[in-house]
């Protein structure tokens, strides 16, 4: 069946229903099907406890921080603030840590801070961002007109597994609105899905094989352009069956990397060398190797907040896909962001060499032990930070010391704009009130 018939479908409930809220409330806008379970249960005021306060903000509610910004450069907004540094840096466990910090609670005195911003680490899930964008990046190619239609595609595409989306132990979530029943299973060769939920499934539970399923989706959008919304399964993989390897390795590389080129990212600040999941080397090889530094994720987290990340449209529906509504993990499961909206995406790379520790753990490798956290922070109280922390500290896992140091740059941030906020009530002069000396200072 083609895939413009789902998008007909796709269309009509668009048309019928509007564009109505989500994250938890946007089911009829997305088709993501695990929306429709969770804003069941809060309508129905059914206690759910998996997600804490700060996960149930609207859609209406979520805009972006930085777009009265948008005409700085990165290399405007990313300077150190000494002082704000200094603070950051006390916090820092010894080892292998790099981090970078911003401070946009007043966006008019944006405040940074960074630590070793521009080591290199293995990325892991977190590079995952980059086929986000990537899949923005073509359907605006798609639809360049028109972002109704790019909506309108994610929702109504339907695409299958097939042997790209296997052989990952994360679960996804299935949910049979009939039934009323979520099932929790691994990705299997058969699952078809629309864009939406394959990117759901990617960032929220951070599934490999919804990663390279969309990976591959963004290599057809490239190749097949405008033609690609009636491209058919057999067409698909016809194409790969006839296009030589090499020519699809490096279209593989493009297009995910040119994108993040085109923000001013570089190879060094962050690449990505090839899919997810084993079985998609079937035919396509990896090229280069991937990276990420810092400061590489801090200038795609900024520019997505300025709405310079393809345009402001995707770059809020990107920041939406962002949200987190599902458990929190590592660095987002620091109490003092129960309140908060996070804005997530964490991930690990690690080797353990039985040899020489036979009892050596998951997430604890003693070859190496890769955990990255990158993340938008909105306190209800107007605190409004990023922070990208990258580590490898071997035979430990660093999911704790991750929370740890949440939870003290979080103290640290909203003392700093406690602080600043009496600056300001003890030195400001209402315009009418004449008992200031008159000499401007």
């Amino acid at each position: 069946m083609k895939k413009l018939l789902y998008i007909i479908v796709g269309c009509c409930i668009l048309i019928s229903f509007g564009f109505i809220s989500y994250p938890i409330d946007g089911y009829q806008r997305t088709g993501i099907k695990r929306l429709y379970q969770l804003h069941k249960m809060q309508l129905d005021s059914i206690p759910y406890n998996r997600i804490p306060p700060g996960a149930y903000k609207k859609l209406e509610e979520i805009k972006l921080n930085l777009s009265n910004r948008k005409e700085d450069s990165i290399n405007q907004i990313l300077i150190d603030d000494d002082e704000f540094m200094r603070k950051i840096k006390r916090l820092i466990p010894q080892g292998n840590y790099s981090v970078a910090v911003l401070d946009m609670t007043n966006p008019e005195n944006l405040k940074y801070a960074s630590h070793r911003e521009n080591v290199g680490y293995q990325p892991g899930s977190v590079g995952k961002i980059a086929v986000l964008n990537a899949i923005f990046t073509q359907m605006a190619k798609i639809c360049p007109n028109s972002f109704e239609e790019r909506i309108a595609y994610l929702k109504g595409i339907q695409v299958s597994a097939r042997y790209w989306g296997t052989g990952d132990h994360h679960t996804v979530p299935i949910y049979d609105i009939e039934n009323d029943k979520l099932t929790k299973r691994q990705v299997r060769a058969t699952d078809t899905f629309s864009l939406f939920e394959w990117l759901d499934h990617m960032v929220s539970v951070s599934n490999n094989g919804a990663a390279s399923v969309l990976y591959r989706e963004a290599m057809l959008m490239a190749a097949f352009e405008e033609n690609y919304v009636n491209l058919t399964e057999e067409q698909a993989e016809q194409y790969f069956k006839d296009t030589p390897r090499d020519s699809l390795t490096n279209l593989a590389n493009a297009v995910v990397n040119e994108p993040l080129r085109k923000l001013g990212i570089s190879e060094d600040d962050w690449r990505l060398g090839g899919m997810f999941t084993r079985p998609a080397g079937k035919y396509v090889g990896r090229k280069g190797g991937s990276i990420g530094t810092p400061r590489g994720l801090m200038k795609f987290l900024v520019q997505l907040e300025q709405g310079k990340v393809v345009d402001p449209e995707s770059s809020l529906e990107m920041k939406r896909l962002l949200y987190l509504t599902d458990r929190r993990i590592r660095y987002a499961r620091s109490p003092k962001l129960d309140s908060a909206a996070v804005y997530f995406k964490s991930g690990s790379y690690y080797k353990c060499d039985r040899e020489k520790n036979p009892n050596c753990a998951k997430y604890a490798g003693n070859v190496f032990n890769y955990m990255n956290s990158v993340i938008i922070v909105e306190h209800p109280n107007g605190a409004k930070y990023i922070v990208c922390l990258m580590s490898n500290v071997l035979n430990k896992n660093s999911a704790g010391a991750h929370m740890y140091l949440a939870s003290k740059i979080d103290n640290l941030i909203t003392k700093n704009n406690e602080t600043e906020e009496l600056k300001i009530d003890e030195n400001y002069n209402d315009p009418e009130d004449d008992s200031g000396n008159g000499d401007g200072n």
